[in-house]
């Protein structure tokens, strides 16, 4: 019975906790983008972008989260849903001059896109060679 639990969603304390550990910054206006820039000066940003209706998109960002293992000060990681704030998605990719892809995970030190990457490759992106 516990591989059917896996399989249609059926949840366990242990992975609970993993998806608290993620400190998630919402990314819901253009005005954060400058900011994410400017801090990208003295501290590494992370945007992960999620397709909420894409099954591919939910099990990568699953993926990451199990794997994520750093602590909130290390960087600042920030969530977009796509869909939701569609302007948003599209001034990334005009900001940090990434074509858009979903899911996509870009990596920004220094003001511009150091790693980017999407689909299944996103957990191949070793974040602590950046921090």
């Amino acid at each position: 019975m516990g591989v059917f639990d896996s399989l249609f969603g059926k949840k366990n304390l242990d992975s609970k906790k993993e998806v608290e550990s993620v400190s998630w910054i919402p990314l819901v206006s253009v005005e954060q983008l400058p900011e994410i820039e400017k801090n990208s000066h003295t501290r590494l940003q992370v945007i992960f972008k999620h397709s909420t209706t894409c099954g591919i998109s939910r099990m990568v960002l699953n993926m990451f989260k199990q794997n994520y293992h750093f602590s909130a000060n290390e960087m600042n990681l920030y969530f977009l849903d796509l869909h939701r704030y569609r302007e948003v998605s599209n001034e990334v990719g005009y900001k940090f001059q990434v074509m858009h892809q979903s899911p996509q995970l870009l990596v920004i030190k220094d003001g511009v896109v150091v790693a980017h990457d999407s689909h299944g490759a996103i957990t191949d992106i070793d974040l602590g060679k950046y921090l």
